[in-house]
């Protein structure tokens, strides 16, 4: 059978230099004729109407376009399974000592508003745009053949979806998915909740960060924005005792929970707003040897920048008034608005009003199985740096 796209646009000079430098989006202000069809793929040209690829065509988004080829290549269920099969022998080239990581991370792997995450045997999706809901039978197929998971389920309960004109939903596409599963993570293990957790059931994209900082971990530690205790549970490795914050009940109950399957007895929880909880601990006098912090994104729009640099800057400068001489900082920022060289700036300005002078050991980032392009600064959300107090 031919292969033959639902429609075609046309884009102006800024879309399509956009894409021949290596970005997929091409925004509806750059789309001067727009397909005459519903989601699902075109064929784009360039304003002299020379073709420069396909794409995935969403016509309720800002991000109009997402591109997906260069030329004609039929994108047909063996399109879908030779980019799938592509980013499954990525991960399997790193040897990722965990039960749990991202199989697709959308755009880093040419697989645009997809994400893909194995759970053992389990594969949790999110389908983020209306074009690429449409592929959604040969995606699921291409994932049965290559993973062979007892269940596939689509965590598509996410704001992003409305802007596509698209449902929100928790869909089961095969199998069976359990509420948790429990997970391995280089010595530690955890419940991972694909149904109800957060993100798609655990922050997978921070297990680098969180096997970094066990290692540096001694003494009394802190664990700010707690959740499930992640960090809380490899810091515990090392530190004498660990003190895990965060404002939820049920996400430290849960932390105790993950605790115990480790037969960990070092961690105590706090229920309590961290920016209370940190200033009440200066006035204490209290002092610990390391402390992560990792807050959930301030700044989830462009126009949230300042107010949230404002707060990292305070949580950190508190962090770090708290650390003994030598104590480590490992600190974090999943806003994508908030660029490393800001990061590094706020943490520098914390130090300084902190009077706390600081040994930068390292930057950190997200977990390998989350790979960065350099041509799609959207790939890269998650930004960290260790720093010791000296």
């Amino acid at each position: 059978m031919t292969w033959t796209p639902s429609g075609r646009a046309r884009v102006n000079r800024k879309g399509a230099q956009r894409w021949l430098r290596g970005h997929p989006w091409i925004y509806r202000s750059d789309v001067l004729e727009l397909p005459d069809s519903g989601p699902g793929i075109v064929h784009v040209f360039s304003e002299q109407n020379r073709l420069l690829g396909s794409a995935l065509w969403s016509p309720r988004s800002q991000i109009t376009l997402r591109m997906l080829t260069t030329d004609d290549e039929p994108i047909d269920a063996s399109f879908w399974h030779s980019r799938v099969a592509h980013a499954a022998a990525y991960r399997q080239q790193l040897h990722i000592d965990a039960s749990a990581f991202r199989l697709v991370h959308g755009e880093a792997d040419g697989l645009p508003s997809l994400i893909v995450d194995r759970y053992d045997e389990v594969v949790v999706v999110q389908l983020l745009s209306a074009g690429l809901e449409s592929c959604r039978a040969d995606i699921v197929n291409a994932l049965l053949d290559i993973v062979q998971p007892t269940g596939i389920l689509a965590r598509n309960d996410v704001t992003v979806r409305r802007a596509e004109g698209l449902t929100e939903e928790v869909e089961l596409l095969h199998g069976s998915v359990p509420e948790e599963l429990e997970i391995a993570e280089n010595n530690i293990r955890y419940l991972a909740a694909p149904w109800r957790g957060q993100k798609t059931g655990a922050f997978l994209d921070q297990r680098e960060n969180r096997i970094r900082s066990g290692s540096l971990s001694n003494g009394r530690a802190l664990d700010c924005f707690a959740y499930h205790g992640s960090f809380a549970l490899h810091l515990a490795q090392r530190a004498d005792e660990v003190v895990a914050v965060d404002s939820s009940a049920a996400a430290l109950q849960r932390a105790l929970q993950n605790a115990h399957l480790n037969s960990i007895t070092n961690i105590t929880t706090r229920e309590a707003n961290v920016f209370d909880f940190l200033r009440a601990e200066e006035s204490l006098g209290e002092r610990y040897d390391t402390i992560v912090v990792d807050p959930p994104a301030f700044a989830k729009r462009r126009d949230a920048l300042d107010k949230a640099l404002a707060a990292y800057k305070e949580v950190n400068l508190r962090a770090l008034k708290l650390l003994n001489p030598g104590g480590y900082l490992a600190t974090f920022s999943c806003s994508h608005h908030v660029s490393a060289d800001l990061f590094r700036e706020m943490i520098n300005a914390a130090a300084i009003d902190a009077r706390r002078p600081v040994r930068l050991i390292e930057t950190r980032g997200q977990a390998a199985d989350h790979p960065e392009i350099l041509q799609i600064p959207e790939s890269a959300y998650l930004k960290g740096v260790i720093v010791q107090v000296v």
